[in-house]
């Protein structure tokens, strides 16, 4: 049966392939396309929703979000026949690789914005937003990101209301930080596929909880 969830990378730097290749029993299909974006076509032409995930700031999460998102999706859809449904697309997180990103809103359908909520990430978040995605006209979210509750809420709500106060579209789903999250990569595992824990299963909770969210269920 053929995949529903096709996730792509076409960040040069190529974690989402290293991360990817140490997964035993990977949920969905995957591919490295910086040097052939124009593949990118062939995905949407099959008919499924392509969903860029961009910020040109680096390590705001943008591969944990694609991964989980793209492992959520494949669970929830594990059941259908329909063929491919859903592609996710990692990209760089730079200005110098901005053709790159460009080059996949060309075949996207909508835009996830992962952002910490860190000060530091709040002007190149805004120069990703306005500059690059709002010029295509595309739907975009903004996905406050890595938000730790020990931290308390003063960080998560000062971000919030940035978001809010540049007119933004913000999830009202927030993915926290966890350290499972952080050992996922090394232990070649995506979220669906954590210990059964408690901690695990609130990790895993944030994805499913954004991908309801986002409507990536199925097809639109």
């Amino acid at each position: 049966m053929p995949a529903s969830v096709y996730v792509v990378s076409i960040d040069p730097q190529a974690s989402t392939v290293w991360w990817a290749n140490r997964i035993t029993d990977l949920p969905f299909d995957f591919s490295q396309e910086h040097e052939s974006p124009e593949n990118l076509q062939v995905l949407k032409d099959a008919g499924a929703r392509v969903h860029v995930i961009a910020n040109q700031k680096g390590g705001v999460g943008k591969t944990t979000t694609t991964l989980n998102l793209g492992a959520v999706v494949a669970d929830v859809l594990k059941t259908s026949n329909k063929g491919l449904q859903h592609v996710f697309i990692d990209t760089p997180g730079s200005l110098q690789d901005e053709n790159l990103l460009l080059e996949a809103l060309k075949f996207a359908h909508d835009v996830i914005v992962p952002m910490p909520p860190e000060g530091l990430a709040f002007d190149p978040t805004a120069r990703t937003i306005q500059k690059v995605i709002v010029p295509t006209g595309l739907p975009f979210k903004v996905v406050v990101n890595n938000w730790d509750p020990r931290d308390g809420t003063a960080d998560l709500v000062d971000t919030q209301e940035y978001i809010d106060a540049q007119g933004w579209p913000r999830a009202q789903t927030v993915i926290r930080r966890y350290k499972v999250h952080t050992r996922a990569s090394v232990e070649g595992r995506v979220v669906t596929q954590y210990p059964k824990n408690r901690v695990a299963m609130e990790a895993r909770e944030d994805f499913f909880r954004l991908a309801l969210e986002m409507g990536y269920g199925g097809r639109a």
